[in-house]
């Protein structure tokens, strides 16, 4: 399918015109019918020569309803621009432009209705001439009569030239609702304009934050199990009142839009915005303040939230001095000012070429960049984390750094914990430290230099060898503390000793590390089962350290405790 919208100004044939294209009056609602004047948005379609739907999208001319007539013309992604030949461009015909631009639309055909009226040469030339002049130099137009038929095939075989374009390919879904009714037997329709993304029944999807179902999808009034854009769609969605949704909110892929009431937008350098205005997107229209960051930048604060990407377009209606102003969102996170200046840096960040969150930033978690409209690139993803690749390498230098001066102030345990490397760098994630660790090594759950990986630093050392001097002829003869003080080995030291894997602290009681092993084999050496007595005496020491030592050669399944408090080597045979 294919969809179009409508725009020209008041009484200028557009409602008239798609009744003779279609055979169906756009115009619904009885006050249009009596008033002969199109109000709210219309609906119809027709067969295009070459076989395909075109679904048009009909929108008031009036000035009363321009609100709606934004609400068309936004999810369009072409636009049949209308305008008599007998009255030529008026004030409406404008404003319709403005918007056709603000909300980058550049797929266009010309209808100069009427041309039984008056010669449609003149306003065709002069039409295309005010085109021209904002950039739209191959605008396609023709003369039409909806009342004779002239130029009514011409502008069929127009529209199938100018709706061909397709969309890409695209799981990620917003569709603004335009329309929300009852149907008996199915319960909650919304409609919309499905611009991107496809549509299927059974899809989880999000409202104003809700999660939903949809339960059913008709396309011109057909069933079916899926609608890929661009098309005109109905979604029966599950267990939702009708009354809880209204025009201009959006069903959205989850976790794929980013859901915000404040945003940072570019905007015409020339333009001064008021301190209020009327934000369009889609279908929604909402108030917002201005706070003016920068000569073209600016930041609106959303009565309502909407759910939007960096890059969408926008207008703002001054509904004051009825000015309309085109806007590009730049930065939908927008994170409070604390500092003064900080108003300032931002601003000259969003007047970069194209602003790149992730530079701001800096740190990001992958799946809020892509629900921000971004693609990260992968070499610069983490695990759940995008890192800018500037800011990386910024936070190497720093570790480099403090892991080089953590080294100088702890000679006996130069490696740095990775959990301080968090706190001192501000990572949001401890998994983070590998990521910026360059050239660094982390072992044991500390950051080494290259040069120092499994050293062991020279105080260590020494102490080592001063215990294995003390214990050497006795090995299970384990010295008190105060002893241990007396040969210099204060608690820190000796623990480092330990993390060294130099020294065995079992219980209380430190040994050399290969002192289990060889109290197993001086132990097979008894008559299995024996006694702690026994264990004590073959071992030469004390209970002090016979009982823990035991305890840990149990844990280890090379003794076994038995019900009588007696052991045996768990290799004998006794």
């Amino acid at each position: 399918m294919r969809v179009i919208a409508t725009a020209g100004h008041v009484d200028h044939g557009k409602s008239t015109l798609l009744t003779a294209l279609t055979g169906r009056d756009p115009d619904r609602l009885a006050e249009e019918k009596r008033r002969g004047l199109t109000i709210d948005l219309g609906f119809v379609s027709m067969r295009l020569p070459d076989g395909e739907d075109l679904a048009f999208v009909d929108v008031p001319g009036h000035r009363r309803y321009f609100a709606n007539t934004l609400a068309g013309i936004a999810t369009a992604p072409a636009v049949l621009f209308v305008v008599a030949a007998d009255e030529g461009w008026q004030p409406q015909s404008q404003e319709h432009l403005a918007a056709v631009d603000a909300f980058g639309i550049r797929r266009m055909v010309v209808a100069v209705t009427k041309s039984d009226l008056a010669d449609p040469a003149p306003v065709i030339t002069s039409t295309l001439e005010r085109l021209a002049r904002g950039g739209r130099t191959d605008v396609p137009a023709v003369g039409v009569s909806a009342r004779s038929g002239a130029g009514v095939d011409r502008l069929r075989e127009l529209l199938s030239d100018v709706t061909t374009a397709s969309t890409e390919p695209s799981d990620v879904v917003r569709l603004w609702i335009d329309r929300v009714f009852t149907m008996a037997g199915s319960g909650t329709v919304v409609t919309g304009t499905l611009g991107a993304g496809t549509l299927r029944t059974g899809s989880q999807l999000e409202l104003s934050g809700e999660t939903v179902s949809v339960r059913g999808l008709h396309c011109l009034g057909v069933a079916v199990d899926q609608v890929e854009a661009p098309a005109r769609v109905a979604v029966n969605l599950r267990r939702i009142d009708a009354r809880e949704i209204r025009r201009g909110q959006a069903l959205v892929t989850p976790n794929r839009w980013w859901r915000t009431d404040r945003i940072d937008v570019r905007i015409p350098t020339d333009a001064t915005p008021p301190t209020e205005v009327l934000v369009h997107c889609g279908t929604a229209a909402v108030v917002a303040r201005v706070r003016p960051l920068g000569d073209e930048t600016a930041r609106l604060s959303l009565s309502s939230p909407l759910e939007l990407h960096n890059g969408d377009r926008l207008l703002l209606r001054d509904t004051g001095r009825g000015r309309l102003l085109p806007a590009v969102v730049l930065d939908v996170v927008a994170a409070p000012f604390h500092r003064r200046g900080d108003a300032a840096l931002h601003a000259a960040s969003l007047t970069d070429d194209r602003y790149q969150p992730l530079r701001s930033l800096r740190i990001v978690r992958h799946r809020d960049l892509v629900a921000m409209g971004e693609s990260p690139s992968e070499d610069d993803r983490h695990g759940d984390w995008v890192i800018d690749p500037d800011h990386r390498r910024t936070l190497t230098d720093r570790l480099a750094e403090l892991v080089d001066r953590h080294g100088r102030d702890h000679p006996l345990d130069p490696g740095m914990p990775v959990s301080r490397a968090r706190q001192l760098l501000r990572l949001p994630d401890v998994d983070l430290v590998a990521a910026v660790a360059g050239t660094l090594h982390i072992q044991r759950g500390r950051l080494y230099p290259a040069d120092r990986v499994g050293r062991i630093p020279e105080a260590v050392a020494a102490a080592a060898s001063t215990f294995g001097d003390a214990v050497r002829a006795r090995p299970f003869h384990s010295p008190t503390w105060p002893r241990l003080r007396e040969l210099g080995l204060s608690p820190d030291l000796l623990s480092r000793t330990v993390s060294a894997g130099l020294v065995l602290r079992v219980g209380d009681v430190h040994l050399l590390p290969d002192a289990p092993q060889s109290a197993v084999t001086v132990l097979r050496g008894l008559p299995q089962p024996f006694t702690v007595a026994q264990a004590r005496e073959a071992l030469d020491t004390t209970r002090r350290v016979v009982i823990p030592l035991l305890e840990y050669l149990d844990d280890r399944g090379l003794t076994r405790l038995l019900p009588d408090h007696r052991r045996v080597v768990v290799d004998s045979d006794a």
